[in-house]
């Protein structure tokens, strides 16, 4: 007897810039400061079904660069892939598009917002590497919390 089981399907079909956004608001006068920018880095992770086992997976990095009260830049950007997956359980599934296809795209965002950085005039901004597991399981645990003390409000909130 021979029984089919079928084996998981993750196929990477393309990995693209899907927006980026530069703005300089204090240029040029900005040029002539001596003082490094402080950078403050936010992170945005999604994933939308294109089809059956057709998937987008986006990150999306925000980099804003200050010298003093002054921003220096802002610098945004969207890279996102276009996956083949089939055949993982549900639990699976959700670490494959919230921690693999990130995993893929983030290299080539980090890139595009380094070599956007350096062509705006700026020294170079290197973005460290980021962990998806672990910033996913944050988002797990949040969640969790939220929904926790969501149900304590809602069950103080009864009438007795």
């Amino acid at each position: 007897m021979s029984s089919e089981v079928s084996q998981p399907v993750f196929q990477i079909q393309t990995v693209y810039l899907k927006d980026m956004s530069l703005e300089q608001p204090h240029s040029p006068a900005i040029f002539l400061e001596k003082k490094m920018p402080e950078l403050e880095v936010s992170l945005n992770v999604g994933f939308e079904s294109l089809a059956e086992t057709t998937f987008e997976s986006t990150v999306t990095i925000t980099v804003t660069a200050k010298i003093g009260d002054k921003t220096a830049y802002l610098v945004e950007g969207k890279q996102a892939g276009i996956f083949e997956i089939s055949g993982f359980p549900k639990e699976a599934m959700d670490q494959v598009l919230a921690i693999t296809c990130p995993t893929i795209v983030y290299p080539y965002l980090r890139a595009n917002i380094a070599d956007m950085i350096l062509r705006a005039g700026f020294p170079p901004a290197h973005l460290a590497e980021i962990n998806f597991e672990a910033y996913y399981r944050d988002r797990i645990q949040q969640k969790a919390q939220k929904q926790e003390a969501e149900a304590q409000t809602d069950t103080a909130n009864v009438p007795h």
